[in-house]
């Protein structure tokens, strides 16, 4: 459970006194052999470590959130093994899923025309375009693996460990891979069989499973997977697009290619909460832009990569998006996409090749699922090991949660809690509504740890200038991304014209946002719980560093009277008095 806590410090004590550091320091990446397997260091050959220049002013807590230390929080696991290449197929991997295969039609239907839902896939990309600058000045800043768990731990230190364990619950709970596992089961149409309730949540649910497998057994084949599935993409993405092209040149059985595009703008919808919750899908298919900061432990050079990579991966889906948006409007009618449900990719095949071809792209759209699967279980395997390493206390003792057992090479433990998350999700919602329903609860969290960590930007632009930023974003775009947060975190709560919303049967009073913000209230609760309420009993835990036998720093609790039989769930209480606190 909680990793112990840190009862007061004697005002004696003074860890930089105790470690005293040279004038000029570094911070640079830990040697990559310590942190492989004695077996593997002599395989690895020698890297090239890279190094921020620091000013000797800096202190130390201001480049290294959290417990640990950057050079204890990168220890461990397989070493910096991601290049370029790799890094920009898991940009590419985790950005194209099943979206861009079935949200148009749901979007269409909420925003009512053709003009207007083209007009937000380009507000969509511009909004991911300030994001994605924003993360790179931060992940630049803070080249560590966890994402906005680092960010948010950087700016909100008061009260301690509430940031890492708000994030906690939208990094564990809410960040699951149930939504390409639900369109992977599409595979079943290809091979005529016909989808009942469990046999398509069981498909689901194997695609999981086979993903915690690969990553966490042979994770080389896993990464080698991510690279093939991601050019595969771009592929079937590429091949949609040039269709379009030849459907919009008049050479194919459409009749009227350019139908959609005339009054384009005809039947908008006038509700606003219809173009925010539209806006939330479209932000959702784009999401992938900041998937490396998540995993920057386990990339040579990251601050390099991390600027090369993702920008250059974002770049290649916001322009396959866009035009085969262009493709599934130059095919279909309006109507025909409306009625598609969530594959309207489908409707575009058979109304241009025909229904065998319908059935091949369905195979493809599940492998895209499938993809996307791979790409973002492994990114989030990575953040929960790095919220189990600052002591997150979790059933089993955080510091198994943390380890790389049993390859030594990946986080299974990890992958594991992430798997019993994503089949919950896919079980319990009814299945008419999963798909839709999992887009707007697994988005709405993103939105709110968005809008925090803008505006930690904007706080430590003005209370720590000094600190180095290898790249800085244009502060307008930064304010337009912290404007555009703000709208789209508000909107949902106005009601929508049919006083449904758009994930029927569920009433009014159970829209997403209202489930997203529950659940992350559970994550202040969940703190309080281990750090509040100790306190009324004169108690409060304390943390120890421990290191693994793969090299890998984890902060777990003090040993001391047991009150809970698993020794990883030993909790020291150490009483203290108010004068102490002082």
């Amino acid at each position: 459970m909680l990793a112990a806590l840190r009862i007061f410090r004697s005002p004696s004590f003074s860890p930089r006194e105790e470690n005293p550091e040279p004038e000029d320091r570094r911070i640079e990446d830990v040697d990559d052999t310590k942190r492989l397997p004695p077996s593997e260091k002599d395989s690895e050959g020698e890297k090239e470590p890279i190094s921020i220049e620091v000013s000797a002013d800096i202190e130390d807590d201001e480049l290294n959130p959290g417990e640990l230390s950057f050079e204890e929080d990168t220890a461990g696991g397989m070493g910096r093994h991601l290049g370029i290449f790799s890094c920009t197929m898991i940009v590419v991997g985790t950005t194209i899923g099943t979206g861009i295969f079935a949200t148009p039609s749901s979007i269409l239907s909420s925003v009512g025309s053709v003009g207007a839902s083209l007009m937000l896939w380009l507000l969509g990309f511009v909004l991911s375009v300030c994001g994605l600058f924003i993360w790179l000045e931060l992940g630049t800043m803070f080249p560590r693996s966890g994402g906005e768990k680092v960010y948010l731990e950087a700016v909100y230190q008061k009260p301690k460990h509430l940031a890492t364990f708000f994030f906690a619950t939208n990094a564990i709970v809410l960040s699951s891979s149930s939504s390409g596992c639900i369109m992977s089961s599409s595979i079943l149409i290809t091979a005529g069989h016909s989808v009942d309730l469990w046999t398509t949540r069981g498909i689901a649910i194997a695609a999981i499973v086979f993903t915690i497998l690969l990553h966490g057994l042979v994770p080389r084949v896993g990464v080698w997977l991510m690279n093939v599935l991601g050019m595969f993409k771009i592929i079937i993405l590429l091949f949609i697009v040039v269709s379009g092209w030849v459907v919009l040149s008049g050479r194919t059985r459409v009749k009227d290619p350019y139908a959609n595009f005339r009054d384009a703008f005809a039947g908008s919808s006038s509700s606003r909460n219809n173009y925010a919750t539209a806006t939330l899908k479209v932000l959702y298919t784009y999401s992938g832009w900041s998937t490396l900061n998540y995993v920057l432990n386990d990339v040579k050079n990251p601050v390099r990569t991390l600027k090369i990579a993702a920008p250059l991966g974002f770049s290649i889906c916001a322009v396959l998006y866009v035009m085969a948006n262009i493709s599934y409007f130059a095919a279909s009618t309006k109507e025909e996409i409306v009625e598609s449900g969530v594959t309207v990719a489908s409707l575009f095949f058979n109304n241009v090749f025909g229904p065998k071809a319908q059935k091949a792209l369905t195979l493809f759209v599940a492998l895209s699922g499938l993809g996307n699967v791979v790409t973002a279980t492994y990114s989030t395997s990575r953040t929960i090991q790095e919220l189990a390493k600052e002591g997150i206390p979790l059933l089993f003792g955080n510091r198994f949660w943390a380890s790389n057992w049993p390859t030594h090479k990946s986080p299974f433990p990890a992958l594991v809690l992430h798997m019993l998350i994503s089949a919950i999700v896919i079980i319990a919602p009814p299945l008419a509504v999963a798909y839709p329903f999992v887009l707007d609860v697994e988005t709405y969290p993103g939105i709110i740890v968005s809008l925090l960590v803008v505006v930690g930007l904007f706080w430590l632009r003005w209370r720590k200038p000094h600190l180095p930023r290898p790249i800085k974003v244009w502060w307008p775009l930064a304010v337009f991304f912290l404007a555009s947060t703000v709208f789209l975190l508000v909107m949902p709560f106005l009601p929508p014209e049919n006083g449904v919303g758009d994930t029927p049967p569920f009433p009014i009073t159970c829209k997403y946002c209202l489930v997203s913000i529950g659940v992350l209230a559970g994550g202040v609760l969940y703190w309080a719980i281990w750090h509040v309420v100790p306190r009324w009993f004169g108690y409060e835990y304390v943390l120890r560093k421990e290191t693994l036998s793969d090299g890998t720093v984890v902060m777990v609790v003090c040993q001391g009277s047991a009150l809970f039989t698993d020794e990883s769930l030993i909790i020291r209480f150490a009483q203290y008095t108010r004068t102490s606190l002082q």
